[in-house]
């Protein structure tokens, strides 16, 4: 230890790259040692602005970019004018309308004026379900039973057409504009800790490729590397390799070794008694050696019960790899994580990117996804747990409702679907609207913002007053919350 305290951001700094670092900074939030120093500006308290509706958030992703008109936005005009250019068609022409054109203009050589010049049917068929009759696509019979409980939102759009739209949808902001705090970093950032021997930002699943923002879709950036997402994998026998003990100490040594070093600790602490830079220190050993037993506790699923298993599709099948992650999801929410990110089919482009065989790659990712989401949000809803966590599902962009090569479609940011449940979201509820081919949002439209703006409402923050000193962010990155899918 050291003789004096240590200046605040030198403090912060070291400790910050650590992994007892990120999970560290909403403990000292809640405590009050990052209060600002003589002068200086305070980052938030830890607090909720006002009265949260959720406490936690999943978010699952699906990189690649999936087609809206295959899952939760059937277009049948699709089928009706299967094989036609739009110049063929009876209804007005998406493509002929100014605001259409000035978009193409902004997208020029992605080639979106060549796939759009035949229409291409639907590749599954689809129904009404629960009793508010939303449409879904047959390659959802787990989770469309579960409609009752979501809100679809059909009426996304976004700026990018190539991947770094991967990137867009967890900041708001394209790769040209630099790199940009992630939803999940801001909640981090703005609400701290529930849990004092767990991190608070989570991510799993397959990594973003380096082509589509890579580790920027779960970075803090400028807000620090405290915030940043911390990986989790689900092997219980090397959870975090990063914060494994050495080989060779066991339970019982390490045990030992805290105790002693709580002892020193205090020691040390009745000396200084007015350094904060000490008390988060002594925190810090604390909170990796309570980690050491926490984490490998969570991703152990093997007591959970059978039917808990048949519940997310753990026991057999595809769904077999995105169920553990589902599960663990739902453990980690229940021990108080506030934000937890799973990724599906990362890596490259993104699994989902069907620019051929559509119909052999959706209806494959779809039953690797399909029961391990259903599975989750029974699961929560058994628990009493749905009302408190927002399920957020959705993808960088969708895909052409025209087709593209022989058999696929191309990459599509004028209008697609991502849904919500839980945490206070109402359920049965589809808002927004495409055209009828599901080429442009044209009821109710939304950039991705908003949906970062609903998660943070429903968690009690405005992100107004989270804003940094010195970092100038535009309107359109507030966003605004999508009040009528609220409860």
């Amino acid at each position: 230890m050291q003789d004096a305290p240590q200046p605040r951001r030198r403090f912060l700094s070291d400790l910050g790259s650590g992994f007892a670092g990120v999970a560290l900074a909403g403990m000292l939030q809640r405590d009050g040692l990052l209060g600002a120093e003589a002068g200086e500006w305070s980052p938030p308290d830890g607090k909720p602005h006002f009265a949260p509706k959720a406490k936690s958030v999943i978010w699952l992703f699906m990189a690649g970019g999936v087609s809206q008109t295959e899952t939760f936005d059937p277009k049948p005009a699709l089928n009706k004018y299967n094989g036609k250019t739009v110049a063929q068609i009876p209804i007005p022409n998406p493509l002929e309308s100014d605001l259409i054109k000035n978009r193409l203009e902004l997208v020029k050589g992605d080639a979106n004026g060549k796939i759009y010049e035949k229409l291409y049917g639907m590749q599954v068929g689809y129904g009404k379900h629960g009793k508010s009759g939303i449409e879904v696509s047959d390659w959802w019979p787990h989770l469309s039973k579960h409609i009752d409980d979501i809100s679809v939102i059909r009426s996304m759009w976004t700026t990018a057409s190539n991947h770094d739209a991967q990137l867009q949808f967890h900041t708001g902001r394209n790769r040209f504009d630099g790199f940009f705090p992630t939803i999940g970093a801001w909640v981090h950032y703005g609400l701290g800790t529930l849990n004092d021997s767990l991190p608070q930002f989570i991510v799993m699943g397959n990594k973003i490729g380096d082509c589509c923002g890579g580790i920027a879709t779960e970075a803090a950036n400028y807000l620090g590397p405290q915030h940043d997402g911390v990986t989790l994998s689900v092997d219980p026998r090397n959870p975090l390799p990063f914060a494994t003990p050495a080989a060779g100490v066991n339970a019982e040594q390490r045990l030992k070794s805290q105790q002693l070093l709580q002892r020193l600790n205090r020691l040390s602490a009745k000396e200084y008694t007015d350094d904060p830079a000490l008390a988060a220190r002594i925190k810090s050993y604390e909170l990796a050696f309570r980690m050491q037993t926490a984490v490998p506790e969570v991703v152990n699923l093997k007591d959970e019960e059978k039917a808990t298993h048949e519940l997310y599709g753990t026991d057999k099948g595809p769904s077999q790899p995105f169920g553990r992650l589902c599960m663990t999801a739902r453990r980690l929410v229940e021990r108080g994580v506030r934000f937890v990110q799973i990724y599906h089919g990362g890596g490259g482009a993104g699994a989902w990117d069907a620019h051929s065989n559509l119909k052999g790659n959706h209806a494959s990712n779809c039953a690797k996804v399909d029961k391990p989401i259903a599975g989750l949000l029974a699961d929560l809803k058994q628990r009493n747990l749905l009302d408190e966590t927002l399920v957020v599902w959705g993808s960088e962009f969708g895909r052409t409702p025209g087709l593209q090569g022989s058999n696929g479609r191309g990459h599509h940011n004028f209008g697609f679907s991502v849904w919500m449940a839980g945490g206070g979201i109402k359920g049965g509820v589809v808002h927004g609207a495409t055209d009828e081919l599901g080429f442009h949002a044209v009821e109710k439209r939304h950039y991705i913002t908003d949906l970062h703006a609903t998660v943070m409402h429903q968690l009690g923050i405005d992100p107004r007053r989270l804003d940094v000193p010195g970092r100038k962010r535009l309107e359109i990155d507030y966003g605004h919350p999508i009040r009528e899918i609220i409860a």
